[in-house]
């Protein structure tokens, strides 16, 4: 079953929150929907109702948003904790027995925090994809592949490939690590993938390209909107 917590910080418009809800629950039975502390307004203003809430509430702008939903379903931390409300939603969709979990929100604000989410990746069980406001991120793992293809529509009704840019790649782990690419400007083949490494604003010229991660994880970054 896949879950999707909606956390604090910046994420997609209320359409496209919808859009992955409908997605994740896409195969059979609805997604299991996590809000995690202020995560809770996203998920009001796209008109989705949480299957949980947690967190310590602390960003949440009035926390009488709690008493439209169950006590049952609700679980409050104190302030003082030793995970964040992002790691207890994650906890949480793992308890319900979701082995695909997404994480919507988290962009901008406080680079900390940005730093946190990023290292959850190197976990396991880590998130698999994590959609902020600007960017779509996936996270692969040994002989899993992503496969992209974008086309747009002339006014004629004829389709055009969409060249796409902004596509970077990140090892996670310890590694070895090794990729392999279809369609990208700079191949992936060869690259002496180390601790440090990395590869940032790529380009499909032709508006398709596949990532292979052969060896190792690798998290892979892209505009929002662009990656199947």
């Amino acid at each position: 079953m896949r879950g999707i917590a909606f956390i604090g910080g910046e994420g997609p418009g209320a359409a496209l929150c919808r859009r992955l809800a409908t997605e994740a629950g896409a195969g059979g039975g609805a997604a299991l929907l996590v809000a995690a502390d202020s995560g809770l307004i996203a998920m009001e203003n796209a008109g989705l109702v949480p299957d949980w809430i947690i967190g310590d509430m602390d960003s949440l702008d009035d926390t009488s948003r709690l008493e439209a939903y169950s006590p049952g379903r609700i679980r409050r931390y104190p302030h003082e904790k030793d995970y964040t409300d992002t790691e207890l939603a994650l906890s949480l969709l793992r308890e319900q027995g979701c082995d695909t979990a997404w994480l919507v929100g988290g962009g901008g604000g406080r680079t900390d925090h940005l730093l946190a989410i990023r290292s959850l990746f190197e976990r396991d069980p880590s998130p698999d994809r994590w959609i902020t406001a600007q960017e779509d991120i996936r996270r692969l793992r040994p002989g899993e592949d992503l496969v992209f293809s974008c086309s747009v529509t002339e006014g004629g009704g004829e389709s055009s490939a969409k060249k796409l840019k902004g596509i970077s790649v990140f090892p996670l782990g310890t590694g070895p690590w090794k990729a392999e690419s279809r369609g990208l400007k700079w191949p992936l083949d060869d690259l002496p993938w180390d601790r440090g490494f990395f590869g940032i604003s790529n380009e499909a010229p032709e508006g398709s390209f596949s990532i292979k991660a052969v060896e190792g994880r690798f998290l892979v970054l892209a505009p929002l909107g662009i990656m199947g």
